[in-house]
């Protein structure tokens, strides 16, 4: 562990940040509690994003790029794609983040997850050309996202304030610390590769991930700030909590008394 963060002395400072920030567990670590996650949910959003002015001004600041660059790319990717070319990419890019889905399963205690990850994998790799062809979804094994964030919000430790940053987008001091111990602790498999290639792979990744969001654009309404925050979240708290349902004090005694949590 101490060779480790001798390495890596960015995770130890985003770790201090976490605990000097009082965003750490309490001393009793306890998986996380949905009705935990619905107050977080519905709570002001001056306690929720208290660096509001901060945040939009970085939020302009991510739009006039997209706008300027990322998206212009992302729709010319999608015009010259074909269908199946752009799904097997898609495809690709996803199963190398099995590795991660794995390694945060095993930390989370989620041995059916790991298994899970570890089956998707290998059926994708050996069966799906390499991972073009999600051939485990069909097999009814579909993906089970896990991340670094999730683990620690599995463990008890809070959010934190809502956080928009430069070219990265939302997130959160937690996820932010998740995505930095994802990149720099856990294996994976960009790590094999130290050719150049690897770095327009990158780029192709980040392309391609653009792109598919595209079509969600239309479900966008109201002021856009407010609808990415919210949609953010709530994404955040139902993967966090597995997609456990809620209770639901309008559902009948004969009806499904959990409600659960739009996954956006």
């Amino acid at each position: 562990m101490r060779d480790i963060f001798s390495r890596h002395p960015v995770l130890g400072a985003l770790i201090a940040l976490l605990l000097l920030t009082g965003h750490a567990a309490a001393q009793t670590v306890q998986p996380a509690d949905p009705e935990m996650a619905t107050q977080k949910l519905n709570a002001p959003a001056s306690e929720v994003d208290p660096y509001e002015d901060w945040n939009r001004k970085v939020y302009g600041f991510n739009e006039t790029i997209d706008n300027w660059f990322l998206r212009p790319v992302a729709q010319g990717y999608r015009t010259i794609t074909p269908g199946f070319v752009d799904r097997g990419i898609t495809n690709f890019f996803n199963n190398l983040t099995e590795i991660r889905n794995f390694a945060n399963s095993i930390f989370q205690l989620k041995g059916e997850s790991a298994v899970v990850a570890a089956g998707r994998f290998t059926y994708n790799t050996v069966f799906g050309l390499g991972g073009f062809i999600d051939v485990a979804t069909m097999f009814e094994l579909p993906e089970r996202p896990e991340d670094f964030g999730q683990t620690l919000g599995y463990w008890g430790m809070e959010s934190g304030p809502y956080l928009m940053l430069p070219f990265l987008g939302p997130s959160s001091p937690r996820d932010f610390g998740g995505f930095v111990s994802d990149t720099v602790l856990l294996p994976s498999a960009w790590d094999l590769a130290e050719s150049p290639d690897v770095y327009y792979a990158r780029a192709l990744q980040i392309v391609d991930r653009r792109a598919d969001l595209i079509p969600a654009e239309a479900f966008m309404s109201g002021d856009d700030y407010t609808f990415v925050r919210n949609a953010y979240l709530q994404r955040r708290a139902y993967l966090i909590n597995d997609g456990r349902t809620l209770n639901d004090p309008f559902a009948s005694d004969d009806d499904d008394e959990d409600l659960m949590l739009d996954d956006f």
